[in-house]
């Protein structure tokens, strides 16, 4: 193993320990804390994107006037709808997920030793992305489950708890899962893409300036965390803009037609076509999840250095 300044760097077997379980809770904890501030921040405007999906016809003027809708319907109040679902909901997503990245990503760094962890890293951060957000949607479906009925309804419930209950006996325990594997075939594909793209991005830029993250200032580290946050946002957002848009689409009462989820999807792909699938709506959602994603990893990163964790980084061994 490598150290140099205060970064542990592809740890040995022998000297993996050294990621101790604090560390792992100080990850998860930065997880929770980034996710659930850049979802909440944008829960006004999830309001109105959930709005649109659910009734296309009334809110038929995009999301300003989703917005205005809203106001002069409702209040401005309504804006933060779920607003306590998606904090909570998303803090323990972000706990899972960044949490369950660092966990498998430096396990498979440890077993595999420095060579091999740095010739196999896209395999790597592949392999953690997508065990960790299979683990963090499975707690996130039923917050998630709450959150676009009380978006939908907001007579639904008066909150997080009473959301729950209401649905729990309503329902049951099926009915906070229903969602489940749409949302895998959006996150899934997404969060392999953010973390691959990141960390590499991260990687080339600290190697481009021969230092390490330890050897530059936090303000450097910071700018090297919200850029190559940025370009993975827009990269995942690329990859996942398909499954988003069908997924939208799919709240759309009666599109697709009958039958399972995904003979009703096929049948919307087809009706929208290739190039419409891929384009349309691309912009808007690039410049939105650059933005959130760039912010998830500023304040990860800087929340990790406050909390006195050292992130762990892929080494290349020759450059010793």
């Amino acid at each position: 193993m490598t150290t140099t300044g205060a970064v542990l760097l592809a740890p040995s077997p022998a000297e993996g320990v050294k990621y101790d379980l604090m560390y792992y809770l100080k990850g998860a904890a930065a997880g929770g804390i980034c996710c659930s501030i850049t979802h909440g921040a944008l829960t006004p405007v999830d309001v109105v994107k959930t709005r649109v999906q659910l009734d296309p016809v009334k809110y038929n003027t995009g999301l300003v006037g989703g917005f205005r809708t809203v106001i002069a319907e409702e209040g401005v109040a309504a804006l933060a709808t779920g607003l306590g679902a998606t904090a909570v909901g998303y803090f323990i997503q972000g706990w899972f997920k960044f949490g369950g990245v660092e966990y498998f990503k430096i396990k498979a760094a440890t077993s595999l030793g420095e060579q091999k962890a740095w010739e196999n890293k896209t395999a790597i951060y592949i392999g953690a992305a997508a065990g960790a957000e299979t683990i963090a949607d499975i707690f996130l479906c039923p917050l998630e489950a709450v959150r676009i009925r009380s978006v939908s309804d907001p007579e639904f419930c008066t909150g997080l708890l009473d959301g729950f209950q209401k649905m729990a006996a309503t329902e049951g325990i099926g009915g906070f899962y229903a969602g489940l594997a749409p949302i895998l075939a959006k996150q899934v594909p997404y969060t392999c893409a953010k973390f691959v793209v990141q960390g590499s991005v991260a990687d080339s830029m600290y190697a481009g300036m021969g230092k390490t993250p330890a050897e530059v200032s936090s303000t450097t580290a910071l700018g090297v965390s919200l850029l190559s946050g940025v370009i993975a946002g827009v990269a995942s957002a690329v990859i996942s803009h398909p499954a988003d848009t069908l997924l939208s689409k799919v709240n759309k009462k009666g599109a697709g037609g009958d039958g399972p989820m995904m003979t009703r999807l096929m049948n919307i792909a087809r009706e929208i076509g290739f190039v419409k699938l891929l384009t349309v709506g691309l912009a808007p959602r690039c410049v939105m999840i650059g933005t959130l994603t760039a912010g998830q990893f500023g304040i990860f990163d800087t929340v990790m250095n406050a909390l006195g964790a050292s992130k762990f980084h892929f080494h290349n061994p020759e450059q010793h």
